[in-house]
């Protein structure tokens, strides 16, 4: 039998909504009718699309972004269910997607002060913090697992150079956190629905620039 690649797609997404983890390989099988070898083909080739990220095995599914499967440095939590977030664009996804605020977790990137705030599905943050994305777009399926890793929140800029001069990486983008929650909230509208289709990354640059968010970083071919 062969897999419907957006029923297993939203099968994954809704699954990391209600669960807060990613299926098994047998709850995939279990609700396509497939066996193991159909569900592993069906989730490279979702993986080879970025539209899951498996691991080296290509037998776990280790992000469904927004969704992580395991702490990734942000905590998300609802009212009856919490999820890590890949990152700081992930984590400010996941209030909409989900439809209620959210309690997003982290620390500081640059001085490792705990910092929580509520996250709303139909309003950005007013905290004075930063987001800072240091991989810029065309760069960052690379290692999309490694580019998530390094896209924190910072309770003050000057964090963003010191993080920076610490790491040895070099400055991208500071985002403040009205602009950070514009992004994600919109990057992945419809994420959920059977509609939903990665941009081309014509249709990406576009996007970018609609929201103000110019220049070689954003890049997108």
């Amino acid at each position: 039998m062969a897999a419907d690649l957006v029923d297993i797609r939203t099968f994954v997404y809704d699954w990391f909504a209600r669960n807060g983890e990613p299926p098994s390989l047998m709850d995939i099988g279990r609700a396509h009718g497939l066996d193991e070898s159909g569900v592993l083909a069906a989730l490279r080739k979702l993986h080879d699309g970025h539209l899951v990220v498996l691991d080296e095995t290509h037998r776990e599914i280790v992000m469904a972004h927004p969704w992580a499967s395991a702490p990734m440095g942000f905590v998300v939590a609802g009212p009856a269910q919490k999820w890590w977030g890949g990152c700081a664009w992930d984590s400010f996804a996941i209030p909409a997607l989900v439809g209620r605020t959210c309690l997003v977790a982290t620390h500081c990137g640059g001085c490792g002060a705990a910092m929580a705030l509520d996250v709303k599905p139909d309003r950005a943050p007013i905290e004075p913090w930063v987001a800072h994305l240091p991989v810029p777009v065309l760069r960052q399926w690379d290692d999309v697992v490694a580019t998530c890793s390094s896209q924190l929140l910072f309770c003050r800029p000057a964090h963003v150079d010191e993080w920076c001069a610490r790491t040895g990486s070099q400055k991208g983008e500071v985002l403040d956190l009205r602009t950070l929650w514009t992004l994600a909230t919109r990057w992945y509208h419809g994420r959920m629905t059977r509609e939903y289709r990665r941009r081309t990354p014509g249709e990406a640059g576009v996007f970018f620039a609609g929201i103000g968010l110019t220049g070689d970083f954003w890049r997108t071919e």
